[in-house]
């Protein structure tokens, strides 16, 4: 009865981090660029239990030779980047991108991240000049395709973001040449090698023997072409409300019945210390 014990606790320890995992992707149903995370149960490591000795038996034995009991489940989790539906908005500022492996650049005190949110502002620069930078939501600085930020100055009427993610700001003045900008966009080919770091804003993990080419490849210059992204549109979270809800009552059932069993092992327990 100890050893069920045990496994049921393992076990429900795992199953409150899953229920905290849906619960998490539930809560950001509606965040844009949102990426779910899929959980996934693996099974401890298991003990074998010899049930007779190595003697003749006097009758012949039919089924193993033992029991192979574990000791719980772990639970794994991954992200899951799947391309979620767009909003259309029709603000120029807003943008989606159409290829679930691309990501927007931006710079988080001196590191570079990525981002798949966007809804993107201007803010006045620190300096003192008329001029303004390209930010996301949280303020952070968007870098174009050579890693630097975005800045324009104050003398545009408008901003319109091409297909391959070229941003144009149209002078006031007719005569005056127009402000271009690339935007910094990567294509990751590992995403399973991203950390999320909040805000929907992600990291690399330790690449360990991996090389950076083989994980992302930076869209620009001659591969400026295949960036795919729509003006006026932000992605939603590709959370499935349907699914995440049958996963929810799931996992319920699998921790009352977990906690069934340490119940039922604890009532046993007192009734074999009760038979003395």
């Amino acid at each position: 009865m100890l050893r069920s014990m045990i496994t049921a606790t393992n076990t429900m320890g795992q199953l409150q981090k899953q229920l905290d995992t849906i619960g998490s992707n539930l809560a950001n149903i509606d965040t844009q660029g949102y990426k779910r995370t899929e959980t996934t149960f693996i099974e401890l490591i298991r003990q074998q239990i010899n049930n007779h000795t190595d003697e003749p038996l006097d009758t012949e034995r039919i089924g193993a030779l033992g029991i192979r009991q574990g000791t719980g489940a772990k639970l794994g989790s991954s992200l899951v980047f799947t391309q979620g539906g767009l909003k259309q908005t029709g603000r120029a500022l807003d943008l989606a991108f159409t290829d679930p492996k691309q990501f927007l650049q931006i710079d988080v005190d001196g590191e570079t991240q990525f981002t798949r949110d966007g809804a993107l502002y201007l803010s006045p620069t620190i300096d003192g000049t008329n001029r303004l930078m390209l930010t996301t939501a949280e303020g952070r600085q968007v870098l174009d395709e050579n890693q630097n930020p975005i800045v324009f100055d104050d003398t545009f009427k408008e901003l319109v973001i091409s297909k391959d993610g070229t941003i144009t700001a149209v002078p006031t003045n007719d005569g005056d040449l127009p402000q271009v900008f690339g935007l910094g966009v990567v294509q990751i080919d590992r995403p399973q090698l991203l950390v999320q770091n909040g805000n929907n804003r992600y990291g690399l993990k330790d690449l360990g023997n991996n090389q950076l080419t083989d994980v992302l490849i930076y869209l620009e210059g001659a591969l400026r072409g295949e960036v795919s992204l729509q003006q006026g549109a932000l992605e939603m979270s590709n959370v499935d409300l349907a699914k995440e809800m049958t996963d929810l009552l799931i996992s319920q059932r699998s921790y009352q019945m977990n906690a069934k069993s340490i119940s039922m092992g604890d009532q046993m327990m007192g009734l074999i210390n009760g038979v003395r």
